[in-house]
């Protein structure tokens, strides 16, 4: 996704960087770049009301991720997380997440975040709710916007 740009993703969410995100190496650890992913996906849901984390029965559970780092991001910079779904299994989903620092048009990193949908009582795969598919399909890599 070294050349994705920003108009491949339907959905995004603005964050600034913090001075405590910096390293010791002057830019943004890589682990800030997954709680980014992991905040850009459930604001998605629980802003659209389909996540509810106190009261829903099946939940979404990450079993996957991984980035790619491709330029730095540092303190002060705000950085765009653009968001679509690149598949929507039975009972999981595979997002695409990519990190645009400031105004660049090419991301400075992107990766991929993986939900299966659980029982929350029992732990076991559940189909993904209609509801949650319903709104994944309006940011579905394939779908025509």
């Amino acid at each position: 996704m070294r050349d994705a740009s920003r108009g491949d993703f339907p959905h995004f969410l603005t964050i600034a960087t913090r001075w405590a995100d910096n390293d010791a190496y002057r830019h943004v650890n890589n682990v800030v770049y997954y709680s980014w992913f992991d905040t850009a996906v459930n604001e998605f849901l629980i802003r659209r009301g389909v996540l509810d984390i106190e009261r829903d029965e099946a939940v979404g559970l990450v079993v996957d991720t991984g980035c790619s780092y491709f330029s730095s991001v540092t303190f002060p910079d705000v950085v765009h997380v653009g968001l679509r779904v690149a598949k929507l299994g039975n009972s999981s989903v595979r997002y695409e997440l990519a990190i645009f620092r400031n105004d660049d048009g090419k991301p400075a990193a992107a990766g991929h975040f993986v939900h299966v949908y659980v029982d929350r009582a029992s732990n076991r795969p559940v189909p993904v709710p209609e509801h949650v598919r319903s709104l994944l399909a309006t940011i579905s890599a394939g779908n025509p916007q």
